[in-house]
């Protein structure tokens, strides 16, 4: 009696992060580094694909969440909280930045999903109209740091109450990241994998025959609304450890067009797919913004359009669907893309 081969999709994911994990052994420390910055950008594209890709809300206000994020570890870990100026801990402020943008969606959701009942092209438009009030509100509060944002934000501490050794070099914090991004893979695939994960999908394609069946669609709506924020947030708390500052931008609309475009391209219904899609964008931007110069927006739009058009799964999406699809049999091989 043989046993059963693998799952082609679990060997990408084992080939995927196994790269990954190997990846500094063959690279400088500033290529190691500039690695880790997208691992943040991928965790960000992982909360849209869930919140879009599996639920069918195009949310034009995802850096609202990541904004937010990012300035509640600043705000923990320079000490600025009243009450907890002497406890200035990376947990602490890795808590704030989960649940304050978790909170403020689940607020908004309860208003735009019970109240107003608001989707589609509605539900983009409010959310892309919060992105644009939110940065001109961080802009003019002086004390999150106004226009300037707050700078020397602190790295990573291992201590609980902002003692112990500072995360500084490359490679720890490479492999703190992936580790960090891979759990919270495993636990959002886990969830869109489960009864719930269905629900979403079939709220995606048919919100309304959904309710028929007498699922609480905007319930279902609402708290991956929730998860996409509080995760959302978390990339802005590893974002700003990072780079050492927080700024109005990171809460705008522009970070929300371009999250919007990594999933895109990468592929809104696999979250491995966004999430090496923000990578490959990331590092196509400093390739084509070097050979291009200032037109090298306008070839990231147009591969845009084209990977939408051509390419509905996205491209990461596409090829991991096609590498998969012959254990799939024929259904799976003529089956229209989700």
């Amino acid at each position: 009696m043989t046993g059963r081969s693998p799952s082609p999709l679990l060997l990408i994911n084992l080939a995927v992060w196994g790269v990954l994990a190997l990846a500094p052994l063959g690279l400088g420390a500033w290529q190691v580094g500039q690695l880790a910055q997208y691992f943040t950008y991928g965790l960000f594209a992982m909360s849209l694909a869930l919140v879009w890709g599996h639920c069918g809300l195009l949310c034009f206000g995802q850096a609202v969440f990541f904004g937010i994020g990012g300035y509640a570890m600043s705000l923990v870990t320079l000490g600025m909280i009243p009450g907890l100026e002497a406890a200035p801990s990376s947990y602490l402020g890795i808590l704030f930045a989960v649940l304050l943008p978790a909170g403020f969606a689940n607020l908004l959701g309860r208003f735009l999903f019970y109240g107003k009942g608001l989707q589609g092209a509605y539900f983009a438009i409010v959310t892309l109209a919060i992105a644009v009030v939110a940065e001109r509100l961080a802009i003019n509060w002086t004390y999150i740091g106004g226009l300037n944002g707050l700078m020397n934000v602190p790295p990573m501490t291992l201590g609980l109450l902002g003692g112990g050794a500072e995360i500084w070099d490359s490679m720890p914090v490479y492999y703190l990241t992936l580790t960090l991004v891979f759990a919270v893979y495993l636990l959002l695939e886990a969830l869109t994998r489960s009864r719930y994960g269905i629900v979403l999908r079939a709220i995606r394609d048919n919100q309304e025959r959904t309710g028929y069946f007498g699922y609480d669609t905007a319930g279902y709506k609402l708290t991956a609304f929730t998860i996409g924020a509080g995760v959302a947030g978390l990339a802005g708390a590893v974002f700003v450890t990072q780079f050492n500052f927080a700024s109005p931008p990171l809460i705008g609309f522009t970070l929300s067009t371009e999250v919007l475009i990594w999933v895109a391209l990468g592929g809104r219904t696999m979250l491995l797919a966004a999430f090496l899609g923000a990578i490959l964008v990331r590092s196509m931007e400093n390739v084509l913004s070097e050979t291009l110069g200032n037109y090298w927006l306008l070839a990231l739009g147009l591969l845009f359009v084209l990977s939408v058009v051509l390419f509905p799964r996205g491209l990461i999406g596409e090829i991991i669907h096609r590498l998969t699809a012959p254990r799939r049999g024929v259904v799976g091989r003529n089956a229209k893309p989700p």
